[in-house]
């Protein structure tokens, strides 16, 4: 019995198939090979299209399929992961009718703050456990506030993985730990928030209906079944943020335990057994994929939204057409602290943990005889690896105390550089796993096909892959004070 993961990330669509009896991946495709487009009408503004997402799914499966490494006829279920905090809005028809706004998009920071301010900050954290912020109950107000024919036409407003699951089933549905990172759902009363409702003026049957994140999310229409050489009817069991998700696939469920991340955006993702929040609300607490109201299971997040795409951008720039393991070895030829050189990666919109101020990306002490490309790849990814130490003391503050901190071997943890400058300025010991997000979803509908009685099966073979351990910890948090300072000025300039 085979397991379909696909995870809908922002620069692409990624799909694993993994033999649900030894959870070893059979296939890994990646669609599109470039990295797909951000659409920026103005500044601070993001979206995709949504149809395209579903056209980059079907390409993902067709050309998965095509490796002939398995039977796509031995398919039994399907899991999803996703890009979280999108707004994607739907007709009655089931048509979209406005890109999406994703979860980089600036537009809504102020209608967010307002409304923390207006209903409450306290009752916002102790019931939301975040600020409505620039989340997608904010990005929905937006709409309704600066397009109100468009919001007339909403039937239905979905998550990003809500809306693949809808193309793939024809049926519509949501979960709590969807809502959550939505805010609009309330931890105390574990239900949908009549703070927030009553605030926006959201009408509540705009929302799908609320199912288990493992559970069945519909089965595979004919001709979706048809085109993709699956089987008809087989499930769409599981289907979770890429957070949350990344976290499952890491096999940090519970509480203590942390994930870490370096694609696009930075994340560092704990898990707690208390609904907490931050009082300032610089990091956020969402429903983990296990938790429900009788298990309290929350996923503390710090997320960093300059982080791939920084290194992304710095090839392109000044990568002289160097791949990124050729720029990785320039830059590890070099000492810690890049000559003198820092670097500020916050060029990618709002970011959560400064209270959502936009500050700017910036290099620093730069010397025009002295720095090459080489010295700005260190910094820039010395400078990701300090700005994930700075979000993890605020993580400190709240609770979180990691000694070990779980990650795939992917993306900036594939730079020794970013590894051994994370590990080391943390002080913590990096264990890597093989595989990714679309692992995670493909053993998430696993779990939720009753395949495995619990994730404990599902990850009875997981084992590390690998380690890196912190090194020269006194320079590196020598280089993080001074970077600190830098960073408390601009930090000062800045409204």
């Amino acid at each position: 019995m085979l397991l379909l993961g696909i995870d809908l990330g922002t620069s692409s669509v990624k799909i694993s198939v993994v033999d649900s009896q030894t959870q070893v991946t059979l296939a890994v495709v990646q669609y599109p090979e470039r990295e797909a487009d951000i659409i920026s009408l103005q500044p601070g503004w993001a979206e995709q299209s949504p149809e395209e997402w579903w056209h980059n799914v079907q390409q993902a499966i067709i050309h998965c399929n095509a490796t002939g490494l398995y039977d796509p006829g031995n398919i039994i279920t399907i899991g999803i992961a996703y890009q979280m905090h999108g707004l994607v809005l739907i007709n009655k028809e089931q048509e979209v009718i406005h890109n999406a706004i994703i979860w980089c998009d600036s537009r809504a920071v102020e209608i967010g703050n307002r409304a923390f301010d207006e209903i409450g900050h306290q009752k916002c954290l102790s019931h939301l456990l975040n600020s409505p912020g620039n989340f997608t109950a904010s990005k929905l107000a937006w709409i309704k506030d600066n397009q109100p024919l468009v919001y007339n036409q909403i039937s239905k407003i979905l998550l990003p993985g809500d809306f693949i699951s809808m193309k793939l089933t024809g049926d519509i549905s949501t979960t709590v730990s969807a809502l959550s990172e939505g805010i609009f759902w309330d931890f105390k009363n574990n239900e949908l928030s009549a703070d927030v409702l009553q605030y926006f003026g959201f009408d509540t049957s705009i929302f799908p209906g609320i199912r288990p994140m493992f559970s069945t999310h519909g089965f595979l229409r004919k001709d979706v079944s048809e085109l993709l050489s699956l089987k008809e009817g087989i499930s769409v069991s599981y289907k979770a943020g890429d957070q949350p998700n990344n976290a499952l696939s890491l096999n940090v469920l519970n509480p203590g335990e942390v994930a870490a991340n370096a694609g696009t955006s930075g994340v560092i993702y704990g898990v707690s057994d208390q609904l907490k929040y931050d009082q300032l609300s610089r990091i956020n607490s969402f429903a983990h994929v296990n938790h429900t109201a009788e298990n309290i299971r929350i996923g503390v997040l710090l997320c960093l939204n300059g982080v791939g795409i920084f290194n992304k951008w710095l090839k392109g720039i000044a990568g002289a057409g160097l791949d990124y393991p050729a720029l990785n070895e320039a830059a590890g030829k070099l000492k810690p602290g890049a000559g003198g050189l820092f670097a500020m990666p916050f060029g990618n919109g709002a970011e959560r943990m400064f209270g959502n101020k936009i500050t700017g990306a910036q290099f620093l002490n730069i010397n025009f005889n002295t720095h090459s490309a080489a010295h700005m790849v260190r910094a820039a990814q010395e400078s990701i690896a300090f700005s994930m130490r700075y979000g993890l003391d605020i993580m400190r503050e709240n609770g979180i105390e990691p000694a070990v901190v779980r990650a795939a071997k992917a993306n900036l943890f594939l730079s020794p550089v970013f590894s051994q400058a994370f590990a080391s300025v943390n002080n913590v010991t990096v264990e890597y796993y093989e595989g990714d997000g679309s692992y995670g979803a493909a053993i998430g509908a696993g779990i939720g096909a009753g395949i495995y009685m619990d994730a404990a099966g599902a990850f009875s073979n997981r084992k590390p892959t690998g380690l890196t351990m912190p090194e020269m910890t006194g320079q590196y948090n020598d280089l993080y004070m001074e970077w600190k300072s830098l960073l408390e000025e601009q930090l000062s300039r800045v409204k």
